[in-house]
């Protein structure tokens, strides 16, 4: 692959893991479209924005993780760029500032809509973005990897997208918002299960180094059950379909688990990634429409 190159690029933004920022605006702008307060251009800019931030985390990502010798050539997940040499290091951080800034841009517009005070959860957003894996006490280093997706990859894009078109946030927006952290979480903890005990040798302290490999498989299932079951209490608000569309995923999440355990440590764990990846957009496609139908 040529050095700096778009294909490199690409690769370094992980578009596998972009899909997670659709499904969260979509779900957002469903309750809000049920709700009679949908407004398409704050919904696309922040779907503009949750997907700039996606992006930025996953390139400081792969500029700490290398600096703190967490990915090397080597390693058993998908290709890093950087670790890879497909992008230098001074392209990368410049690559970092470019999408911090247009990230900026996109959360600016999102003021018009929701109020200046909004700035403040862009700011919160940045500085995840960065330490997730940077600073002096990385979430991803410290067992807080989890608790830090599910705010910040459920919550927040959830809640705030479906409060800038309403005004408002429900709970049941708070239901969405923690089932799809918690779905998302699944492909952080599949990956943290895959690369424990690399993770382990260069101190990172993932919740499965934390507390073994058991405990994180037993994490992945109960993730998954725990945003289905939050699902299912929407049919106490009258939302029967948004209750019941994601009972399909259940299933394949589940088939998805017992393939992890079976494999157990390798690259090979590399097919479950790809399927909890489907099973994350699957889940997304059958909640949007649950709740559309009611």
């Amino acid at each position: 692959m040529k050095t700096n190159s778009l294909s490199a690029w690409i690769l370094a933004v992980r578009p596998y893991s972009l899909g997670n920022a659709v499904i969260l605006v979509a779900a957002a702008s469903a309750m809000a479209f049920t709700d009679g307060g949908f407004r398409p251009v704050p919904a696309l800019l922040c779907l503009v924005f949750a997907v700039l931030m996606q992006c930025t985390a996953n390139l400081v990502n792969d500029l700490w993780d290398l600096l703190k010798g967490a990915d090397n050539p080597d390693r058993l997940g998908p290709d890093r760029a950087l670790a890879k040499g497909y992008i230098t290091m001074p392209a990368m951080k410049r690559g970092i500032i470019l999408f911090t800034l247009a990230a900026c841009a996109a959360g600016c517009g999102l003021l018009f809509y929701g109020g200046p005070w909004l700035i403040f959860v862009g700011l919160a957003c940045l500085f995840f973005a960065y330490i997730y894996t940077a600073g002096p006490f990385p979430l991803a280093y410290n067992g807080l990897g989890d608790i830090a997706v599910i705010i910040f990859f459920g919550v927040v894009p959830v809640g705030f997208t479906y409060y800038i078109q309403t005004g408002h946030w429900t709970p049941e927006i708070t239901l969405v918002s923690l089932a799809c952290g918690l779905i998302i979480d699944t492909m952080l903890i599949v990956n943290n299960f895959r690369d424990r005990n690399e993770d382990a040798a260069v101190g990172k302290r993932t919740s499965v180094v934390l507390f073994g490999a058991a405990f994180g498989s037993r994490l992945y299932l109960l993730a998954g059950l725990a945003g289905m079951a939050l699902c299912l209490s929407l049919i106490a608000y009258g939302r029967i379909w948004a209750g019941l569309l994601p009972l399909v995923y259940g299933v394949l999440h589940v088939a998805v688990w017992r393939k992890m355990v079976r494999i157990d440590h390798g690259a090979e764990l590399n097919v479950c990634l790809g399927l909890t990846a489907r099973n994350i957009m699957l889940f997304g496609a059958l909640l949007t429409a649950g709740i559309l139908l009611g």
